[in-house]
């Protein structure tokens, strides 16, 4: 069933569970995510940043449209961390039912007016808008960018920022960095801060940078209020790392052989971020 972001999302705010947001750049992995999501029958997020779409080819929404509408789950097709109005735009005409405005790294009247902007100009299709306050910190140079520092939400600033840009969800920085953490840092979520803005606000709050935190932070951040956790460096990690070691055969050459291992140890990251986020079985609430 294919829908859009606010009905997922407010759902999951009322219930107090999180949906993980898994970011797909390959079709192989696509179909393990789908699989996994409804056999827990769990409502899916098919994330994809600007980066992806390019790499996958725009003509391939059509597809995976097709196979939301089919799903026995609730399903919504983001569009990840657009940065500009061209990116806005671009998830309208390819078919996207979320979108995601990245004005983070702009100064704060510039962030609430793009991001403005975009909700005036994607609710007329009925695409639910999420804008993002605060930044993440960044580990390494793929896909979504980060900041050098990061510097958190400041609770006052995104009660004037929801007021004025009318967003449906809305990400924090409390503390989470893009990409994997280095083995020596050890990452450390600001759940009062998430508490007091959660308290305030009551929207669907998001945590981008999910990957690599600490389970207990993570199950405590679902505890206090967010409701949607982007998972890509997890899922890409035990896919490609599973290929490698597949491909250590040399025998081997057809994918039909080559990523169903693949597949099956991305799923087993992904059920573990299902269960940890309390989204398994929630598919009934919809």
């Amino acid at each position: 069933m294919l829908t859009n972001g606010k009905v997922l999302l407010d759902v999951a705010n009322k219930h107090n569970f999180a949906i993980p947001a898994f970011n797909i750049s390959d079709y192989a992995m696509l179909n393990g995510i789908f699989e996994i999501s409804e056999e827990m029958n769990a409502p899916l997020i098919v994330a994809i940043h600007p980066d992806e779409l390019h790499h996958i080819g725009s003509e391939v929404m059509s597809s995976i449209i097709a196979k939301a509408h089919k799903a026995s789950v609730p399903v919504i097709i983001h569009y990840d961390h657009g940065t500009t109005y061209e990116h806005m735009m671009e998830s309208i005409q390819t078919g996207f039912t979320s979108a995601m405005i990245d004005g983070s790294l702009l100064s704060f009247d510039e962030n609430v007016d793009i991001t403005k902007r975009t909700v005036d100009a994607l609710k007329l299709v009925n695409i639910s808008v999420e804008g993002e306050l605060g930044t993440i910190g960044a580990n390494d140079s793929y896909g979504e960018a980060g900041a050098a520092e990061i510097i958190y939400t400041k609770p006052s600033d995104a009660r004037i920022f929801i007021e004025q840009t009318g967003v449906d969800s809305l990400a924090i920085a409390i503390g989470t960095s893009h990409g994997l953490y280095p083995i020596d840092v050890k990452p450390k979520l600001r759940i009062d801060l998430l508490r007091e803005i959660k308290g305030d606000l009551g929207i669907p709050l998001v945590l981008h940078g999910g990957s690599s935190n600490a389970e207990e932070e993570l199950a405590e951040a679902v505890k206090y209020g967010i409701n949607k956790i982007n998972i890509s460096s997890d899922i890409k990690v035990a896919y490609q790392d599973k290929m490698r070691e597949v491909l250590g055969n040399k025998k081997l050459r057809e994918p039909n052989a080559i990523q169903p291992e693949c597949i099956k140890a991305m799923k087993k990251v992904a059920r573990e971020k299902i269960e940890l986020f309390n989204a398994d079985g929630k598919a009934d609430l919809y």
